[in-house]
């Protein structure tokens, strides 16, 4: 087994046997990932790879507001909002091609990153 199979495997079981939790947290992790790349293409002027992150990253917001259960969270309505308006951002992000439109993306993207880590740490405490 060579070095990029072994990393791919340990990648895999990594998401295979992490709790809901911490799949939710690996996701955001991503989606600030995704945010940090498009922005350093932006800056760059690579628009193909500024293009391919940020819609990755939309691609990301579509699927945590698909898998959100609005009624079983206090404020779950407001989430809902949340992830639309950083799906608009990230839309606008890679129209207008705006660093500034980006910045306040992943702005977002580490504020619901780092919640919902604070979040999951607390529950397994």
């Amino acid at each position: 087994m060579n070095a990029m199979d072994a990393h791919a495997a340990y990648r895999s079981n990594a998401i295979t046997t992490a709790s809901p939790a911490r799949l939710l947290v690996m996701l955001l992790e991503r989606l600030v990932l995704d945010i940090e790349r498009a922005r350093g293409a932006q800056e760059r002027g690579g628009w193909p790879d500024a293009h391919r992150d940020l819609l990755h990253a939309q691609d990301i917001v579509l699927e945590l507001e698909a898998s959100l259960v609005v009624e079983r969270m206090p404020a779950g309505s407001q989430l809902a909002a949340l992830y639309a308006y950083l799906r608009g951002r990230l839309v606008e992000a890679n129209v207008r091609r705006q660093v500034e439109v980006t910045d306040e993306a992943l702005t977002l993207a580490r504020q619901l990153c780092d919640t919902w880590r604070e979040a999951a740490m607390a529950a397994v405490s």
